[in-house]
């Protein structure tokens, strides 16, 4: 009989979470651990990943992502798993950030500190077990502060920074453990619902979590989805800085 693949998904209404979920389901058996701020919201997608899987399993577990001790709880109870997706965030509006502190301290707290606080909490017990793989989704946004989104991009450089130092750390422990850091472009998801009706050209979430569920069993460190944002963020991230101060974006 084959062992169930065990999962944590942390922000499982996220569109790419669940079609990442959805991509693991078809491989074979699952048991989804699905977390999220309400539970009504994430039985509907259960329910869909138990139809789409043989022998896949789920449980649901409603959590409140800013709160530090409910995290550090859910790790110690869940214990060493196979694989954890963080893919909870939300794009918040920059200039209401900009007159707001709670804004922009709820906008750093959810996209930057929450998603550090739960790989951190996951990938101990992973280490000791001696397996796992941990799949963060961070943003291109990360790659260079820009007038439209430097809130929501100053918490995706942190978790790029993290990621990059939790991969240091696992690597001078001769830890299997592999941490892959996932950064996608602008996504056709309820999140960016605004972009499209201005006209943006938005990848698809199923083609963006193919990438990252191929990264992740690769155990790849970094993934953008789609592909050419790495060449994009590239070009930006090496434009000088008086060339770059005189655009728009």
């Amino acid at each position: 009989m084959t062992t169930p693949h065990r999962i944590v998904v942390i922000g499982a209404t996220s569109a790419i979470a669940h079609q990442c979920s959805r991509l693991w389901a078809a491989q074979g058996p699952c048991d989804f651990l699905l977390v999220g701020r309400h539970a009504a919201r994430i039985e509907p997608l259960a329910a869909d990943l138990r139809a789409r899987g043989a022998g896949t399993t789920t449980r649901i577990v409603e959590l409140q992502f800013n709160d530090t001790d409910a995290i550090a709880a859910l790790a110690q109870e869940t214990g060493a798993v196979d694989t954890v997706l963080i893919a909870h965030g939300a794009l918040p509006d920059q200039a209401a950030c900009q007159d707001d502190l709670h804004a922009s301290s709820s906008a750093l707290m959810t996209n930057g500190l929450s998603p550090v606080l739960m790989a951190e909490a996951f990938v101990g017990p992973m280490q000791r077990a001696g397996h796992g793989r941990v799949g963060i989704i961070g943003s291109v946004a990360g790659d260079r502060g820009r007038k439209s989104n430097y809130l929501y991009g100053a918490a995706k450089g942190m978790v790029d920074i993290y990621a990059q130092g939790l991969q240091h750390r696992l690597a001078l422990a001769g830890s299997p453990v592999r941490v892959t850091l996932a950064k996608p472009g602008p996504t056709d998801t309820p999140m960016t619902a605004h972009l499209k009706q201005n006209g943006a050209k938005l990848a698809s979430a199923q083609e963006v979590a193919q990438r990252i569920v191929n990264a992740i069993s690769k155990g790849q460190p970094v993934v953008y989805a789609p592909g050419k944002w790495a060449i994009i963020m590239f070009v930006i991230r090496h434009l000088p800085r008086l060339v770059f101060n005189r655009m728009d974006i």
